[in-house]
C-alpha cells in the first residue's frame, strides 16, 4: 500500500473557487500519482469490504443526473478496514467523450486511463448519513477504480444492459449484482491520500484509496456509455455539445 502526501494547487476548473472555496483551497482532488514521489506505508492494510455481493433480489436504482451514472447501493454495504466505519452510499462514473476515449480524474504518472469509477462510503461511526458526513474532514472514504479498454466485462454489463431505460435522465429499478467483480482482484495494492470531492463545493472530506491495477471493459461497453451521454446532454436548441464528464487533475504530490 502507497501513501500520497498531497499539497493542492490552484490548477483544473479555476473558476468553481469564486462560489466555492474550498475548490482554491489544499488537499484538492483528483491528482497526477507520480512514481517517484510516492512512499511506502507498512501501517496500510488491504482494503476489506463486506456485503458486496448482493442478491438478484434486492433493487438498485440506476440513475442518469445528466452528467455521470449513479447507482444506489444499500447500506449493508461498507469498509471494515479503515478507523471509522463507512458504510456505502452510491458509486458512480467519469469518463471522456466520442473523440477523446480518456477520462479518468486520477492520473498515473500523467496516464489517462478511459474511465473512472468512484464507490462512495460515508463515515457512520459519527454521521447519520450522507448529507451530513459531505463536509466533515473524517466524512467520506471513496475507492476509485481506474478504467482502461479491453477485454469484456460480464459485471459491468450487469448494469450496461439497462442503460437504454435512462438515456434520457431518469431512473430505472436494476437487480442486484456482485458489486466486487467490479473492483480489481487486489485490494492489497492502492495509492492512499487526503483529498477532496472533485466537483463544487470541492469538500476536503474525502480519504481516496485509488486501486493500481486497474479493470477493463470493452470498446463497446465504452461507447455504450458515451452514447448515452451525448443523447442526454445534447441540447438541440443551443446546440451545446457533450462535456467532458472528468475533473482535469489539481492536485500536487509533495513527499512526505
Amino acid at each position: 500500500m502507497i501513501y500520497i502526501d498531497v499539497v493542492a494547487g490552484p490548477e483544473g476548473e479555476h473558476h468553481w473557487s469564486k462560489n466555492y472555496p474550498y475548490c482554491g483551497g489544499t488537499f484538492q482532488s483528483p491528482i497526477d500519482i507520480k512514481s517517484e514521489l510516492l512512499r511506502f506505508d507498512p501501517t496500510l492494510r488491504p482494503i476489506e469490504i463486506q456485503n458486496y455481493n448482493l442478491s438478484p433480489n434486492e433493487q438498485l436504482t440506476l440513475g442518469n443526473n445528466g452528467h455521470s451514472v449513479q447507482i444506489s447501493l444499500p447500506s449493508k454495504m461498507h469498509i471494515s478496514s479503515l478507523p471509522h466505519h463507512y458504510t456505502a452510499a452510491q458509486l458512480h462514473f467519469h469518463w471522456g467523450s466520442s473523440n477523446r476515449a480518456a477520462g479518468s480524474e486520477h492520473t498515473v504518472n500523467s496516464k489517462q486511463y478511459a474511465a473512472e469509477m468512484h464507490v462512495v462510503h460515508f463515515n457512520s461511526d459519527k454521521y447519520p448519513n450522507m448529507s451530513m458526513a459531505v463536509d466533515k474532514s473524517d466524512g467520506l472514504a471513496v475507492l476509485g477504480v481506474l478504467i482502461e479498454v479491453g477485454e469484456f466485462s460480464p459485471a459491468f454489463e450487469q448494469f450496461l444492459k439497462f442503460i437504454n431505460g435512462i438515456k434520457y435522465r431518469g431512473k430505472v429499478q436494476v437487480p442486484g449484482f456482485n458489486i466486487r467483480a467490479l473492483l480489481p482482484a487486489r485490494l492489497d495494492e492502492y495509492y492512499r491520500y487526503d483529498g477532496s470531492l472533485t466537483t463544487p463545493p470541492c469538500y476536503p472530506s474525502v480519504l481516496w484509496t485509488v486501486f493500481r491495477n486497474h479493470v477493463t471493459i470493452s470498446r463497446k461497453q465504452v461507447l455504450h456509455q458515451l452514447e448515452l451521454f451525448f443523447l442526454s446532454r445534447f441540447d438541440i436548441r443551443i446546440n451545446k455539445p457533450l462535456r467532458n464528464e472528468y475533473q482535469p487533475v489539481c492536485g500536487k504530490v509533495r513527499t512526505g
